[in-house]
């Protein structure tokens, strides 16, 4: 049996749309509020070079973190993540995803004549149709720029530790943050949701984007921060993992063949791509040439 985990001091505060918890350096704020109304759609619309919007998007919603002995702010915000989304013709290594009625589909979301509300003055214009986006979260404006350098591949410390992520630690914070949503025009799925844990030893986010496009491939983009509190001097840890798959290869491995169920589980669709050869789901993937394979790991020092 485990010895028992001290609890450290931290102080849990609340309003109606967020949620924060101050425990050392640390105050860490989740908001999550209702879908953009059409003058905040509008709004975000155009800060993000006017592509439409995902059906579902959460333009208030964020999570934000401020080290206050280093002065570092870190956040994931609907904005930012859908300025990752890549507006203009795609290119080699956006791994565009073409279905047979794609580009129709892009011009009926931006028609005036659309059923879908949209802004009034929305130029048709090429964009990424299924919003991938490999956005990591960002600096915000008022930090101090403290810069991520690659890990050495050596160190123990460079790493996230499953066996700590795993334990039954009691859990002081939780909170799950949807940014956006959109259901492809009844074409498959995709989705960015962030996730966050404070332990009594550390604290944990994953960040996922997940794609499905039906008959065509499935995607997974996640994001993991990890600060341990014993860390000296302070260092997160940032990794960065995309995995693809093509759609029949991820539909073979289902439980039961008469239950898809499973085919709209982000939880399910990241296990199985993970459990695939590397050279398939991490190399190949389904012929995209999508930039975002493989695994990247940072770490970013906090003095």
């Amino acid at each position: 049996m485990s010895a028992a985990v001290a609890l450290p001091q931290h102080r849990l505060l609340e309003s109606p749309n967020s949620r924060t918890i101050e425990i050392g350096p640390w105050t860490i704020t989740a908001s999550t509020n209702p879908i953009s109304n059409a003058g905040q759609s509008d709004a975000l619309q155009a800060a993000i070079g006017g592509i439409p919007l995902p059906e579902m998007t959460f333009g208030n919603n964020s999570l934000e973190l401020e080290h206050k002995t280093s002065g570092w702010k870190y956040a994931f915000t609907t904005e930012e993540a859908l300025k990752g989304v890549k507006n203009g013709e795609l290119e080699d290594g956006d791994g565009g995803v073409k279905v047979g009625y794609a580009d129709a589909w892009i011009k009926s979301r931006t028609n005036p004549l659309s059923q879908i509300p949209m802004p009034t003055t929305v130029p048709t214009k090429p964009y990424d149709w299924t919003y991938t986006t490999l956005y990591p979260g960002h600096l915000k404006s008022s930090s101090k720029d403290i810069k991520w350098k690659p890990a050495e591949r050596n160190n123990t410390k460079h790493t996230i530790p499953l066996a700590e992520l795993t334990r039954h630690d009691p859990i002081l914070f939780y909170a799950e943050i949807p940014l956006y949503e959109d259901e492809l025009h009844d074409n498959g799925a995709s989705h960015l949701l962030v996730r966050i844990r404070v332990m009594p030893t550390c604290i944990f986010i994953l960040q996922r984007f997940t794609l499905r496009v039906d008959n065509v491939l499935f995607r997974t983009y996640d994001t993991r921060i990890y600060h341990s509190f014993a860390s000296s001097p302070s260092l997160v840890v940032r990794e960065t993992s995309g995995w693809e798959a093509p759609y029949e290869r991820v539909k073979v491995r289902l439980p039961r063949r008469d239950d898809l169920t499973p085919l709209t589980d982000p939880m399910w669709i990241a296990k199985i791509l993970s459990e695939m050869p590397s050279e398939i789901s991490r190399e190949v993937g389904a012929g995209t040439k999508w930039r975002g394979l493989g695994t990247k790991i940072e770490v970013a020092t906090l003095e």
